[in-house]
């Protein structure tokens, strides 16, 4: 070996030796828990798998498990048992640094598949309280929970399992699962500590029975004509086979119609033909079609009418003339100017603020408005606002909004079976919720693909439909990702095999979609039930883009 790289390894030994030394006799600076269970002193450094978070006295060896099936039901839990508490791991980092500023770091988490490190990261300082951090010698949380608890450790486990690719690494057959925890402080800098906990896990992936994901066959009376266009069927196969794997998660329906006709109608976990989906925010659309049909008929003046035309504004908190000015119109697309964005925790005008109060409307009209916003130039999410344009029809249609929009919409549509959610003022509820069968989800979205006209006849006003699908408004690409805003209508973009397929969309919580696609013959559903996770949008873009659209664009 060249003297030089001797010298080299010498000096490296020779620090790490003093850093462990000095280490060694830094002093706790909190007083951590009492390590006294036999079972603590046995694992410690050791992750353990359990099937949920049993207490520590009721652990035994045998709780502990060596391998896990993973299906749609699993639960998985881990117990991470440590030789000293975060914060006093982190103060041998930075023995110069106070409790609060320790508090300012966390955990690190590294996960590894098969040996393969696919995903680390720092969690953030409000994942879990300072008082734990200070005493607690013992981690144990929840990765995997049917029951969905709003725990940062499962959020952790699926931003590994999506964005880190925990998903696709997991294949059919065995593997192994590792995870390694480190302490972290941010203060002056990033500085990463040793492992100080970690355990491995053998994971099994279930072969999907080929029956189970076979392309189900649409059955007899849809209300539609069944098309007899080619498709790729192994491909949507292999989508059935990842929703049955629970690769794609709570998928309750897909529903494709092409040339006006019914290409694919499939069902899972649990849902069939006659379920009634809560699509959440997809109902707000049904407001601006009931809207285009009140104006037309001369209910509403036109969508440029004003919120002084229909309240006395100067009744409300808050009263500015700006209130006066706002219209049908920047409600419709999300760009009024009241202080309100669902998605900013902290606005006025989250709708998390307005569901508590005892009327909405009130809510909505009780906001001060943003002097710096400009109507028709900013854009933020306002399910509020929505609500007020259904107080508006409701006020101004003949018999209140639910008779109105069964007569003009459903009923010419055909559809007879639906629940609208209500108001605290017993309102059909226009901020998202109605529910409806995925078929007739399907005939809303191909009703605009029809440019209004069911059956012959003109449902909704043609003109209505262009004005929905104008780009009315460019998004934020930070917030929501790049596309427009239309009439409660978004636009985006997929490109398949190089080819750009543009589509108008309504969106909600959990991953529920209707596509109308603008120069394809295409309009697709898709109904799930993932509210409020993080992944929820994203795997239906990924289905969209490697499975359904590859399948039908033939």
């Amino acid at each position: 070996m060249h003297p030089k790289k001797i010298t080299y390894s010498l000096i490296t030994l020779l620090l790490i030796l003093f850093t462990f030394k000095v280490s060694a006799q830094v002093t706790d600076i909190v007083k951590a828990d009492d390590i006294t269970n036999p079972l603590h002193k046995a694992n410690m450094g050791r992750i353990v798998f359990m099937t949920d978070t049993i207490p520590l006295a009721q652990s035994t060896p045998a709780t502990f498990l060596k391998e896990l099936t993973l299906t749609p039901g699993s639960n998985l839990s881990m117990r991470a048992f440590l030789g000293n508490s975060l914060t006093n791991y982190q103060h041998r980092l930075q023995p110069n640094l106070t409790v609060e500023q320790l508090n300012q770091g966390n955990y690190q988490f590294t996960f590894y598949v098969d040996g393969k490190q696919l995903y680390q990261e720092n969690l953030h300082r409000g994942m879990g309280y300072n008082h734990n951090k200070n005493g607690r010698t013992t981690l144990a949380v929840k990765l995997i929970s049917t029951k969905r608890e709003d725990m940062w450790s499962r959020y952790l486990f699926t931003r590994f399992m999506v964005r880190g690719g925990g998903e696709d690494a997991l294949t059919t057959g065995t593997h192994t699962l590792k995870i390694e925890i480190r302490p972290y402080v941010t203060i002056p800098d990033v500085r990463v500590g040793e492992i100080i906990a970690q355990g491995e896990l053998k994971i099994i992936v279930p072969v999907v029975d080929m029956k189970a994901k076979t392309v189900q066959a649409i059955k007899p009376n849809s209300g539609w004509p069944v098309s007899s266009d080619a498709y790729d069927k192994q491909l949507i196969a292999e989508l059935n086979g990842k929703i049955l794997q629970n690769k794609f998660k709570y998928i309750s329906g897909i529903v494709v119609v092409k040339n006006s006709k019914l290409l694919i109608e499939e069902y899972f976990n649990g849902s069939g033909r006659d379920t009634l989906h809560d699509p959440r925010s997809v109902g707000k659309t049904f407001a601006s079609a009931t809207m285009g049909i009140a104006i037309h008929d001369g209910y509403i003046k036109s969508e440029q009418q004003m919120l002084k035309d229909f309240y006395p504004l100067k009744q409300y908190q808050n009263y500015s003339p700006q209130k006066d000015s706002v219209t049908i119109k920047s409600l419709l697309t999300m760009s009024s100017v009241f202080d309100a964005d669902d998605n900013s925790d902290d606005s006025p005008g989250n709708e998390n603020n307005m569901y508590p109060t005892e009327n909405w409307v009130k809510f909505a009209l009780d906001l001060k408005t943003d002097s710096i916003k400009q109507a028709y130039k900013s854009w933020h999410y306002f399910t509020a606002g929505v609500v007020v344009l259904g107080d508006i029809l409701n006020k101004s249609v003949p018999g209140g909004l639910d008779k109105y929009a069964d007569n003009k919409l459903f009923k010419p549509l055909g559809i007879t079976n639906y629940k609208w959610q209500y108001t605290p003022q017993n309102v059909p509820s226009t901020a998202g919720g109605i529910r409806l069968r995925a078929l007739d989800f399907a005939k809303f979205g191909q009703l605009y693909k029809n440019n209004g006209m069911w059956n012959g006849k003109q449902v909704l006003p043609q003109s209505w439909v262009q004005k929905s699908f104008t780009k009315q408004l460019a998004l934020p690409a930070d917030v929501v990702g790049p596309g427009y805003y239309g009439y409660l209508f978004w636009n985006k973009t997929y490109t398949v095999n190089n080819k750009p397929y543009e589509t108008w969309y309504c969106t909600g919580n959990g991953g529920n979609k209707i596509f109308v696609f603008k120069d394809t013959p295409l309009v697709i559903v898709v109904t799930a039930t993932a509210y409020n996770e993080g992944y929820a949008h994203a795997q239906v873009d990924k289905m969209m883009q490697e499975y359904i659209l590859p399948a039908v664009l033939k």
